[in-house]
């Protein structure tokens, strides 16, 4: 990211009074950016190339002390352990990083960590890394906090910021509060943890979730300003999107059209919802993000959306009485395999109660779950066994998904066969592995398997059998190739 800082104009209200924009250009291409004012009479402008070469940029503002600042920059290669560029779809249902790495969306709910105390966030991003979840939703604006804890500072003045009512001005944001969203943003980044951010939201004490029309987009260009030039950065338009009774579907229609107008780097775009599933197949979105666990129906969305599909909330592994927030561990483990096994991706939440007041998980607290290393495990076979992400297998008897004639994976979920007559191309030669989802073992079987291949099974739910093609074969199918579960399989 390229920052630009300039001195400018403090008096009145430098949000809404001054313009400030750039022209970045490369060889024959140029990129317009809008700048934003950062308080003190500082002005940024960010920008994100995604060229390498020499870029020039040329400033225009309405202040002249703003405008026409010129100069010079190198882009060079990316020199960071990880740093494979922003995110984008790919393989139709699927994603990868700019530079073409493959990239497989395991992440989680920290609705808090952008704005949380310091000490939240450390241990927040140390649990994101222990279990190694590359993606967090995370909130732009506040929300209540519980037991009288509210996030400081608030992104706008006024004295309505205290929750005891007043007024808030919403045309003068504060920028100490966008700071800390910013290094909060850095820190993920470093970690190579995507942020997918939630623009509006319904958990709201303040006022932010019904500010009047030209407010709610005089908020949305400020925030792109300034966050845009991350690469990590994913715009959820909203979280739980029709249960912000203040707007209307065709506000959700503007607020997309201005975040993919303002954003000049086309950042993942999606809306999440309660009850009402939006259209993404609407040219804005670039994926669906559902709040559901009906992952058998993925086949028809797909066909509807053409679009990578993320259930962002699958409910939570947790201890509280509401009914979605007591899942086992066990349970989070089967909805990802779930997942995996239609095509889609899922998201990880943790809500477990503290007797002390501490931060549940999904508010940027500490992990206390066990699915974690689960989920984890799962991501590491997804990335070692496929570029391109996995495809249901339509019309087999049970849950597999693959790629071509080059991996296969069976997930048996409650079922629990002694043994599986497996329908395997005749044209290649696959090895097997039996997987344990939530012990995280596999057991490599012996010798290779084509055509209709017997195995015999561990008579136990939840058990999973990877096949990967090791070489083509030739001629007609063999006769069944039986297998034996290996007396030391657990």
């Amino acid at each position: 990211m390229f920052e630009l800082h300039l001195n400018g104009p403090s008096s009145g209200n430098p949000f809404k009074d001054v313009v400030l924009t750039a022209v970045f250009t490369t060889n024959h291409r140029q990129v317009r950016v809008t700048g934003f004012y950062d308080g003190g009479g500082s002005y940024r402008i960010r920008f994100m190339p995604d060229t390498i070469g020499t870029w020039s940029y040329v400033t225009s503002s309405s202040s002249h002390d703003l405008n026409g600042h010129a100069g010079t920059f190198d882009c060079v290669a990316p020199i960071t352990p990880g740093n494979h560029g922003p995110v984008g779809t790919a393989h139709q249902y699927h994603f990868e990083y700019a530079d073409g790495t493959p990239y497989f969306p395991f992440g989680t709910t920290t609705y808090a960590y952008l704005f949380t105390g310091e000490d939240n966030a450390v241990a927040s991003l140390a649990g994101m890394t222990q279990a190694r979840f590359n993606k967090t939703r995370a909130c732009v604006l506040p929300k209540p906090l519980g037991k009288g804890v509210q996030p400081l500072p608030f992104p706008t003045s006024g004295t309505g910021t205290d929750g005891r009512g007043g007024t808030n001005d919403y045309t003068r944001f504060n920028p100490v509060y966008f700071q800390t969203l910013e290094k909060r943003l850095l820190e993920l980044q470093k970690a190579n943890i995507e942020a997918d951010l939630i623009l509006f939201h319904p958990y709201d004490a303040w006022g932010y979730k019904s500010m009047p029309d030209e407010v709610d987009e005089f908020y949305l260009r400020y925030t792109i300003a300034r966050l845009s030039a991350f690469r990590n950065v994913w715009w959820s338009i909203a979280n739980e999107y029709d249960l912000v009774k203040a707007k209307t579907m065709s506000d959700w229609d503007d607020f997309f059209r201005v975040t993919q107008t303002e954003d000049p780097y086309s950042h993942l775009r999606s809306i999440h919802h309660s009850r009402v599933i939006y259209d993404h197949s609407k040219p804005w979105c670039t994926h669906a993000s559902l709040q559901s666990y009906d992952f058998e129906k993925s086949t028809s969305r797909r066909e509807a959306w053409n679009k990578p599909i993320i259930y962002d909330e699958i409910q939570y592994e947790g201890d509280v009485d509401r009914r979605w927030g007591n899942l086992s561990a066990e349970e989070m483990t089967r909805r990802f395999w779930l997942a995996i096994v239609n095509g889609v991706y899922a998201t990880h939440g943790e809500v477990f109660i503290s007797e002390t007041g501490e931060s549940s998980w999904s508010d940027a607290g500490r992990l206390r779950g066990d699915s974690g290393p689960r989920i984890a495990f799962l991501r590491a076979l997804i990335e070692r066994i496929t570029k391109a992400g996995l495809n249901e297998v339509e019309g087999a008897y049970y849950l597999s998904a693959g790629m071509g004639d080059e991996v296969l994976l069976y997930y048996f979920d409650v079922h629990r066969p002694a043994r599986y007559d497996f329908p395997l191309s005749v044209t290649a030669n696959f090895s097997a592995t039996l997987i344990d989802p939530f012990h995280m073992t596999t057991t490599t079987l012996p010798g290779t398997f084509t055509g209709k291949s017997r195995i015999s099974l561990s008579n136990k739910p939840y058990q999973a059998v990877l096949f990967q093609k090791v070489s083509s074969a030739k001629g007609k199918a063999t006769p069944s190739n039986e297998s034996q579960v290996p007396s030391n399989e657990p």
